[in-house]
């Protein structure tokens, strides 16, 4: 095993690995219940989608495409459908009324699958690993920390937006307000939600300082035990009636797909919201805990692994919608593994067995109350913004682009809305500064830096922002 994962070279061991890979995946297991809630518009089949198919489909693609993530590239990354993208997977199908179907919208789905096995495969995805400037490689990072927080935050009821809109809002639309109307704001110490996530940031926290090996995973486990002393952790479920231990397997969706369908819808947009959303969600969410890993200390070697790692994210795309979810992705929760001291494929593969364990095990899974994961990566945040200590500020050319990268991905709730808005500004001055020859450097600004914000403003320009 150590000869395998090369595990001595990464100065890591079996156990550091295999609790790395327990507590990725307890980060991630609120996915196994919310993915299927989300598709299938919380069990009312508005989308016509199934929860059982689609929770079975969730831990199927996600445990088989990290163990895979694993086995072939070595790399301490699980994948899993994910959060934002699957929103607007169920969004489309709502509004379409009835034009756009269920299985319309996995075809759309594993079409961008291929898309992005052609990009992979012609290098394209992999190019961009030089193309990007360093700056904006640590602002990814530091950002995506932010977003990872802001999930915490949100998730567990300590950040709420309170509305006074003069107008009714719409279900299932993004709804325009004016300044006075939404506010940002400390949630309610009434809630047990708000209580259980302080006390498990408090105890995480407390066990890093006194630099408890696993600190991450035994403060979720902490906090789960003193959930079920708060009333949170309902263990009668375990006995109920209504669970179910063994899946049922002939509920799968597998390669439910129409083709014929989808041409007759606008099928061309949501394919590019999806294949541009996926294209910088991954490529910042491998940056960024590569990043944290020390795999990049290495740009040769770290280039090549990330590049491996985007081609099996690329097949995990089409593999996902295959078995009958949205899209596959990197998921950012990752971080929590390699905060754990992850350093190898063998924290993937672990994470990837629990997902597959989880279709036998899910009652159990779905115990963690989502106030211990939440307290989880509250705290991966801070890990992830230590990177900010890399970026020069003093220069404006590297700041404004690294600022706008880093605030705009928790603002906006979106990974890729911020290393697009990096990407545009840091070509724009880059340039300007090059051309007036009044800075005391000159800036490298690749060419294909030069094609990517072409395709950024006209992705806002003829799709729209949202999505």
């Amino acid at each position: 095993m150590d000869r395998f994962f090369k595990l001595k070279q990464n100065g890591t061991t079996v156990r550091t690995e295999i609790m790395a890979g327990i507590t990725t995946f307890m980060t991630m297991a609120y996915i196994l219940a919310v993915n299927p809630d989300v598709l299938s518009a919380f069990k009312s089949g508005a989308t016509g989608g199934d929860w059982t198919s689609i929770f079975l489909a969730t831990a199927i693609a996600a445990g088989v495409m990290t163990i895979a993530m694993g086995l072939f590239v070595n790399f301490p990354v699980a994948l899993a459908p994910g959060m934002g993208l699957n929103a607007y997977f169920a969004t489309i199908i709502m509004t379409s009324q009835g034009k756009f179907t269920f299985s319309m919208g996995l075809t759309a789905v594993f079409i961008s699958g291929i898309i992005f096995i052609i990009l992979t495969v012609t290098r394209v995805r992999q190019m961009l690993l030089v193309a990007i400037p360093d700056s904006l490689k640590h602002a990814i990072t530091v950002g995506i920390g932010l977003f990872i927080a802001m999930i915490g935050f949100k998730n567990s009821g300590i950040l709420s937006v309170a509305v006074e809109a003069g107008n009714d809002l719409k279900a299932h639309q993004y709804t325009e307000v004016l300044s006075f109307e939404t506010i940002f704001h400390l949630g309610s110490f009434e809630d047990k939600g708000v209580i259980l996530t302080i006390v498990g940031i408090l105890l995480i926290s407390i066990l890093m300082v006194l630099r408890v090996r696993g600190a991450i995973l035994f403060g979720i486990l902490g906090t789960t035990v003193i959930g079920y002393f708060m009333g949170m952790v309902d263990l009668g479920t375990l006995t109920s009636d209504k669970t179910t231990w063994v899946p049922d397997m002939s509920k799968l969706r597998f390669a439910d797909f129409d083709f014929p369908g989808i041409m007759t819808t606008g099928i061309i947009s949501v394919i590019a919201t999806f294949t541009f959303v996926e294209l910088f969600d991954t490529f910042g969410t491998m940056v960024g805990t590569a990043s944290r890993a020390g795999i990049m200390k290495n740009k040769e070697e770290g280039n090549k692994r990330v590049g491996k790692a985007m081609f099996v994210d690329a097949i995990g795309v089409s593999g996902g919608a295959l078995v009958g979810t949205s899209t596959v992705t990197a998921f950012v929760e990752s971080a929590a593994g390699v905060a754990e001291g992850g350093r190898t494929g063998l924290t993937a593969v672990t994470t990837g067995v629990c997902f597959l364990l989880a279709l036998f095990l899910a009652p159990i899974a779905m115990l963690i109350p989502g106030s211990a994961t939440a307290a989880a990566l509250i705290v991966v945040g801070v890990l992830m913004v230590q990177s900010i200590k890399e970026i020069d500020f003093q220069d404006f050319v590297i700041a404004i682009p690294a600022f706008l990268t880093i605030v705009l991905m928790p603002f906006t709730y979106n990974i890729a809305n911020g290393i697009s808005f990096g990407i545009v500004t840091y070509v724009v001055l880059a340039t300007a500064a090059n051309i007036s020859g009044r800075s005391e450097k000159k800036y490298s600004v690749h060419w294909l830096m030069w094609i990517l914000a072409v395709l950024i403003i006209a992705r806002y320009v003829f799709i729209g922002s949202q999505g």
